[in-house]
């Protein structure tokens, strides 16, 4: 995958190569899959699908950029388990996070991907997910990750041990359309509480309508979501966001899209207009 457009050494060159996925599965029943290497963790609605054509909006929603840092992927091992009922589950032990913990950035979750190149992993981390899709149209989600040192144990003697937490729901019926996810980060130590960054969370409802029309495909969308990277100071912190837009899909690989987003922000309010194109292949 090539990012931004150009990539090489210089401030000219601002873009990056990168791998999201290189992993290897195995089929180890016909309901039962495990796989190593390099993929995308089985956390929230977008982290896994995210290509522009599958999510409404220019932008990724900001809880699954802030709080679940999409797109986040890691290295290690996985386990995946399907039932006949719709139910499923996933285990994946991997390398994680490493945040600073002062600073600007102290405990900033997205600054902590580490995107596994020449990762630090002297702590490791674990990613469970249970799903449910035994209802046509509807997904019904939950997962828990578990980091023993956030820190990586490489600034202070303070462990850090964080757990996310989140769920989602994800339903289609017809045109209309229905995702609404909440996530939450729990940080142990001292330095964490201190800022305010010891609990973290977010969440949104997006309803949507989508039909066909002479050429493709319209669909428009309205999401409130909600916010606070300090939550451990006070619910002043919070960041509300509400958007309205509209999808064209020409093709079910492409897609343009304008939104206009009308920022709550604690000291600020602000209105941002969006325009985009992207393609997949």
């Amino acid at each position: 995958e090539v990012e931004h457009a150009l990539a090489g050494n210089g401030t000219n060159k601002p873009g990056e190569v990168e791998l999201e996925q290189a992993y290897v599965e195995f089929d180890l029943t016909p309901q039962s899959q495990a796989k190593a290497g390099l993929f995308l963790l089985p956390v929230g609605i977008l982290n896994e699908t995210h290509e522009p054509a599958t999510f409404y909006g220019v932008d990724r929603n900001t809880v699954e950029t802030d709080i679940i840092p999409s797109t986040w992927w890691e290295g290690g091992v996985a386990y995946s388990r399907q039932f006949d009922s719709g139910l499923s589950y996933d285990v994946a032990v991997h390398s994680g996070l490493k945040v600073a913990n002062s600073g600007p950035d102290a405990f900033n979750i997205r600054k902590g991907r580490q995107k596994v190149a020449e990762a630090a992993a002297s702590d490791g981390a674990m990613t469970t997910r249970v799903k449910y899709t035994g209802i046509k149209g509807l997904t019904l989600a939950t997962s828990v990750q578990y980091q023993q040192d956030i820190n990586q144990s490489t600034v202070t003697n303070e462990t850090a041990d964080a757990f996310l937490t989140s769920v989602h729901a994800d339903w289609r019926r017809g045109g209309f359309g229905l995702r609404a996810l909440a996530a939450r980060w729990d940080i142990n130590g001292a330095t964490a509480a201190s800022l305010g960054r010891d609990v973290q969370y977010g969440y949104y409802i997006e309803p949507s309508y989508r039909f066909p029309i002479s050429v493709g495909e319209l669909g428009f969308f309205a999401r409130y979501g909600v916010v606070n990277n300090e939550a451990g100071n006070s619910a002043a912190t919070e960041k509300r966001y509400t958007d309205l837009g509209v999808n064209y899909w020409p093709h079910e690989q492409i897609v343009l899209k304008a939104d206009v987003q009308f920022a709550d922000l604690p000291t600020t309010n602000d209105e941002i207009f969006s325009l985009g194109l992207g393609f997949q292949f």
